[in-house]
């Protein structure tokens, strides 16, 4: 009669006759030193590569501060036309943390979106319109004569309003929010904006916004979201006031 396959051996090392083996043994001496060089060689893998990882993904899920800005006073815009202004965008790295942004003042003939509340402001009394291209990002510069926005390098067109008139950008200019306060006006982070100017979270360049792309771009998390304004940095004193 065959032997029965599905009989288990002993787990005792001495019953199943291994050289070297000891009473009571149930791991050989092989085995014990294989699992602690594995072992061993585990955790020196993880110090190196944990490391390392944290420091890759960290950033995926940290925000970027933003605090208000002053830019101006009122009077120092008009409805007819664009001031530039340049805001720090990222503190501490000096030039390359700025951008520019196009400001002027709302006009309610062309300027149709509704405004919004936020602690009791009245947010983007002012269009700010951002200098990055919605294609990848480039600079682009107003050209007051023929109330365009002109991208030098792939040829994008945006009207005087923002909107895409022209060329590869999938979706108007983004914008900054913005409030006036004891006089003066701050401008706040980005956001993005659809062909019909309705307002989302910040997208990166190449990202639309109409229908299902939306859904198919979703904001990075690092994005800065709008703080509150509670806590807005003051205006700057004149000597002798």
């Amino acid at each position: 009669m065959p032997a029965d396959r599905h009989k288990q051996s002993s787990k005792y090392t001495v019953d199943r006759k291994m050289p070297g083996a000891f009473e009571g043994e149930t791991v050989t001496r092989r085995r014990f030193m294989t699992g602690v060089a594995h072992t061993a060689g585990g955790i020196a893998a993880a110090a190196f590569t944990l490391p390392a990882l944290g420091f890759a993904i960290a950033p995926v899920f940290s925000r970027e501060p933003f605090q208000w800005q002053i830019i101006g006073k009122p009077e120092d815009f008009t409805e007819l036309n664009y001031v530039t202004k340049v805001l720090t965008i990222v503190e501490g790295i000096g030039e390359a943390g700025q951008s520019i942004a196009y400001v002027r003042k709302r006009d309610p003939a062309i300027d149709t979106e509704p405004l919004f509340k936020k602690e009791g402001y009245v947010l983007n009394n002012y269009v700010a319109l951002s200098s990055r291209c919605a294609h990848l990002g480039c600079p682009v510069r107003y050209v007051e004569a023929a109330e365009r926005f002109v991208c030098p390098c792939h040829g994008g067109v945006y009207n005087f309003r923002g909107e895409v008139a022209g060329g590869p950008p999938p979706r108007p200019l983004d914008r900054f929010y913005n409030l006036v306060h004891d006089g003066y006006v701050y401008i706040g982070p980005r956001y993005s904006v659809n062909s019909q100017l309705q307002m989302f979270s910040p997208r990166d360049p190449a990202e639309p916004l109409d229908g299902i792309g939306q859904y198919l771009y979703p904001s990075r998390f690092s994005t800065a979201t709008l703080p509150s304004v509670s806590n807005l940095p003051q205006p700057p004193t004149v000597p002798g006031t």
